[in-house]
């Protein structure tokens, strides 16, 4: 830092706070450590006593707090979010609407790891509404090294690393599987939770049928549903291991992709997710969707819902967070099902 003339301070940095007195009125920084001195800030730094002050001194290697935070931002900000002003080497994303929050974790740690710069999200996976902060950028250092931050760029890519995508309401089919219940021996009492948490995207249940666990008969139930446009089947019951139940062998036969059978989630082992080969998803939903207040098909259906591509690989990862641990009162999403990936 160097110690220069107050009126030629325009464009230089603050080395500290600069404090304002005002008896009886008030006692704060009237400029903070990092601010840019501007040809309006002159009088007012002349007014509280300051002919000389000391600045950091310029160097062309190097970037302020403010303008490295800029580069951050960059790296993060996608389409459907704004971003606030800088402050204190600090900037913020903000959602411009509601959506699927996806963050790519492994280029995210990449750049924390790089010191003297964070990046601080949201958990990805998971729904926004809008004006929900998104995640919030800063620089630790009062200036930082333009290297250090072309070292960011490189490690972030083109893409940015935060994504926001809506969900779009479509018409979905489901089958009801189950001797049980086709014979009327129980009541069927999975279909209104199905059709509850399918509703708060604004979905609608186009087809309803319940079917024996004749496992041809479920196949060709969903492949008239998927006949007659819609565009997610969803098949409840049949997915243990049990011989009686048949589901799996149902989804198979009608000629889509596995993705996987079985998901390391509980409430939600038993879970099913394949792919028809035009891309539409159909599902196994194990019982547990129908009695318990949240499992495996609340952390899968923001993705059902955005067309974003359910993989094992992502399945895979649920295992850590993917313990429910049924609390009297539940708090989902603000709390830590689900946020191990």
């Amino acid at each position: 830092m160097k110690l220069i003339k107050t009126e030629d301070a325009v464009g230089h940095v603050l080395c500290h706070d600069i404090t304002q007195i005002i008896r009886g009125v008030t006692k704060d920084a009237v400029f903070r450590k990092g601010h840019i001195i501007t040809e309006e800030d002159i009088p007012v730094l002349l007014s509280v006593g300051k002919d000389n002050i000391y600045v950091w001194e310029k160097d062309e290697n190097m970037l302020h707090e403010d303008e490295a935070a800029e580069i951050l931002r960059a790296i993060c900000q996608s389409e459907n979010m704004h971003a606030t002003a800088p402050k204190e080497g600090k900037i913020e994303l903000i959602a411009d609407m509601d959506g699927l929050l996806l963050i790519d974790l492994e280029r995210l740690q990449a750049i924390n790891a790089l010191g003297d710069m964070m990046i601080a999200t949201r958990p990805s996976g998971f729904m926004v509404h809008k004006g929900d902060k998104l995640c919030g950028t800063r620089v630790i250092p009062l200036v930082i090294a333009k290297e250090r931050m072309a070292q960011a760029k490189k490690l972030a890519g083109s893409d940015p690393i935060l994504r926001l995508l809506p969900a779009r309401p479509r018409k979905y089919g489901l089958v009801t599987t189950g001797n049980e219940v086709f014979y009327g021996r129980i009541q069927d009492t999975f279909t209104p939770v199905v059709d509850a948490k399918l509703a708060e995207f604004g979905c609608e249940m186009a087809e309803h049928v319940i079917v024996n666990d004749d496992h041809e008969k479920i196949t060709a139930a969903i492949k008239a549903m998927l006949d007659h446009g819609c565009e997610m089947v969803f098949c409840s019951g049949g997915m243990s291991v049990d011989p009686d139940d048949k589901t799996p062998l149902a989804i198979r036969n009608t000629g889509a992709k596995v993705v996987s059978y079985g998901a390391p989630v509980l409430p939600g082992a038993m879970f099913l997710v394949s792919y028809y080969p035009d891309g539409r998803p159909i599902c196994g939903l194990p019982g547990c969707v129908m009695y318990a207040k949240r499992t495996i098909f609340d952390l899968v259906l923001p993705y059902l819902v955005t067309d974003t591509p359910i993989t094992a690989a992502w399945l895979s990862r649920l295992g850590n967070g993917g313990l429910c641990l049924n609390c009297p009162q539940c708090h989902f999403p603000n709390c830590g099902f689900g946020k191990g990936v």
